[in-house]
């Protein structure tokens, strides 16, 4: 395992923020990982999977370390459905792709998110009306304190919007190393009506589409959409949806009655956040190297040297804006370090 000095991790971030780590390892097995966390108890540690949901502001003074756990298999099935583990150094696309080969059905609407599979819990993942909660099996993590390894099960994990157990009481404390999805072999559930997955079907004419039409549909969108971040350095969406009371969303749907909106319950309301952006006119802004996407108002830019001070400092003003105009709080999605 090999300990690097002054490691720049432009590399290992989707925004491509050039700064350094003072320290950094990147660990293959869960044996690696328990050896580094054994001997680095008295060392703070920052741990980075795929860099996908992270804005970094400043250069690192802890020990990075970079969870590169690899494997993809089969842990049991049956005529119906299976449950696949991934390990969490796995692309999450990549992962995708795998059980769009397998013909394994559940996670073709999250196609295309950046990121690696071990952080997609934290986050609970979601896209074009499917979270990672809907196909969620289980997940292994070492307690970095401990080093004794648990397993997470769907109800233990408390998923919540864009939100976890890894989130709030559980932060900090656990270092997830493999997740377990359980998929479909047969009969697969298709969710095509959320966005526009059923539009992008009927114009491509496919009529009875597949788990692979689905992906290929979400895919298509997400690229008419979304800047690729080998491109055009992203974290994809850079805000949450805001869910709203009920008189907080009548008093909005009575101003801006063309307002898009999604009902969560009967008294929460979700109310696209890049709606919100694009009115209050941050949609296509730039400030220097750091914009908002000229296509997605969701999306936060670096256009090739911007620091993540000042992609930061951009979002404070989006999100004073949104809330000056509308009187909605927008929370950031990606965590800011």
């Amino acid at each position: 395992m090999l300990r690097e000095e002054h490691k720049s991790l432009k590399n290992y971030n989707t925004f491509g923020i050039d700064i350094k780590a003072k320290c950094f390892s990147s660990v293959q097995s869960i044996e690696e990982l328990k050896t580094i966390l054994s001997s680095h108890k008295n060392e703070p540690l920052f741990i980075l999977g795929g860099g996908s949901n992270m804005l970094l502001t400043k250069d690192i003074d802890e020990h990075v370390l970079h969870i590169n756990l690899k494997g993809v298999h089969v842990v049991f099935e049956n005529n119906d459905e299976v449950i696949v583990e991934a390990h969490a150094g796995e692309n999450w696309h990549d992962f995708v792709i795998y059980c769009l080969h397998h013909d394994f059905g559940g996670v073709e609407n999250l196609s295309l998110i950046p990121g690696n599979v071990g952080t997609a819990p934290i986050q609970n993942i979601g896209a074009y009306g499917v979270e990672l909660k809907d196909v969620f099996d289980s997940c292994e993590a070492v307690e970095i304190d401990t080093l004794e390894t648990k397993r997470f099960g769907l109800d233990e994990c408390k998923f919540g919007y864009r939100d976890s157990i890894f989130k709030n009481e559980a932060k900090g404390r656990y270092i997830i190393t493999s997740v377990r999805f359980r998929l479909t072999k047969n009969k697969h559930l298709l969710r095509t009506s959320y966005g526009s997955i059923q539009d992008e079907l009927e114009a491509q004419g496919i009529i009875q589409p597949t788990i692979k039409d689905i992906s290929d549909a979400v895919i298509a969108i997400r690229k008419s959409k979304l800047p690729d971040p080998k491109v055009l350095g992203n974290s994809g969406s850079f805000f949450k949806n805001p869910v709203v009371t009920l008189d907080t969303f009548n008093a909005f749907r009575l101003k801006y009655p063309e307002a898009p909106y999604y009902e969560v319950s009967a008294m929460q309301y979700k109310i696209p956040a890049g709606w919100l952006i694009e009115k209050s006119g941050w949609k296509g802004r730039r400030i220097g190297d750091a914009g908002v996407h000229e296509k997605q108002a969701l999306v936060l830019v670096n256009y090739g040297n911007a620091t993540g001070s000042e992609l930061w400092k951009l979002a404070l003003n989006i999100q004073k804006d949104v809330k000056d105009k509308f009187g909605i709080y927008i929370e950031p999605e990606v965590n800011v370090f």
